[in-house]
């Protein structure tokens, strides 16, 4: 005997109605059909269901067990039937991204592109913070999704990988650097720095990286965007430390030079992150999807994996 749906719906009418005649009927059953469906169902699974009682049934352990299942296949089922509606009338919602400003400036924006025009009727919002913000947010119900760089700090998360980027410099077009196609921090550490707000986790890196050299950094200027920070190097204001995408566009619009960054933990690794949780909202699902396709249906299945390792690199 196979479980089915009529079946599993018995068992839950008899649980509520304490009666297998008022479950039958409920359930537009024979009497007889109804006895017999439970019967085979208790062999099959190998326990009593209900006890016979004087005025009715009663439900035993093994079936308030059973009916926890059913409960949850019925939710399982709505929300199925919920999605598949969803698709035939175009899947809407508004999906509320946090992101730091390295994947902003060199990961999203063909996949928001991409993803905005196969989902017309999803409206997004994208807010820059912090990768440490950005976790937070996720976390704490303040945003839907999250794309940020290593490490992990909050394990409420989980995570996918999403893209690697690199870590590069600028300086201006006649500093002493200039003439090199590739430094090491060390190169860095005699010069003013021009970097993001206190906080990133970019400075944060760099920080302890120079005091692992016993070296102080040199941070003279500290502000929100990559563009005021290329304004500034050009400026002469000092050299900067930013990812490799905008540091080529820049070097093609302002008058500075970018090099290469040789050190090993100037390559970091975007992740994208949501709040573990039983099963996604369709929006985010979908985004998730299209971001990490190799992540489809994971996050529904199994919300406690994390499919992203944790390094050390780290970067806004």
């Amino acid at each position: 005997m196979r479980l089915d749906l009529t079946t599993l719906n018995l068992v839950l009418a008899i649980e509520q109605t304490r009666s297998i005649t008022r479950g039958a009927e409920r359930e537009h059953l024979a009497l007889a059909a109804a006895s017999k469906r439970i019967s085979d169902l208790e062999t099959r699974l190998g326990v009593q269901l209900f006890e016979r009682r004087a005025r009715g049934v009663e439900p035993t352990e093994a079936c308030r067990a059973l009916v926890r299942h059913i409960r949850s296949l019925h939710a399982s089922l709505h929300a199925l039937e919920s999605e598949v509606v969803e698709f035939a009338r175009g899947i809407k919602g508004h999906l509320r991204i946090a992101a730091n400003a390295g994947a902003i400036a060199e990961a999203l924006p063909p996949d928001l592109a991409a993803f905005s025009q196969a989902h017309p009727q999803i409206r997004i919002s994208l807010e820059d913070q912090t990768s440490a913000e950005v976790q937070a947010a996720v976390a704490e119900g303040r945003a839907d999704v999250g794309v940020f760089t290593t490490p992990l700090l909050d394990n409420r998360l989980q995570t996918w990988s999403y893209r690697t980027g690199r870590l590069a410099v600028l300086v201006p077009a006649a500093h002493e650097l200039a003439g090199r196609e590739s430094v090491s921090f060390d190169d860095l550490l005699d010069h003013d720095l021009v970097g993001l707000h206190s906080g990133a986790a970019a400075q944060e890196l760099m920080m302890q990286e120079a005091m692992t050299r016993g070296r102080t950094l040199k941070a003279r200027l500290q502000v929100r965007g990559f563009d005021a920070i290329a304004q500034l190097v050009e400026a002469g204001m000092g050299v900067a430390v930013l990812p490799d995408a905008p540091a080529r566009r820049f070097a093609q619009v302002f008058d500075v030079r970018r090099l290469a960054l040789d050190e090993a933990w100037a390559q970091r690794d975007y992740v994208l992150g949501v709040a573990r949780q039983e099963r996604l909202p369709t929006v985010v699902q979908r985004f998730v999807d299209a971001l990490c396709p190799a992540a489809k249906g994971e996050a529904s299945a199994s919300p406690a994996t994390s499919s992203t390792p944790v390094s050390k690199g780290a970067s806004r």
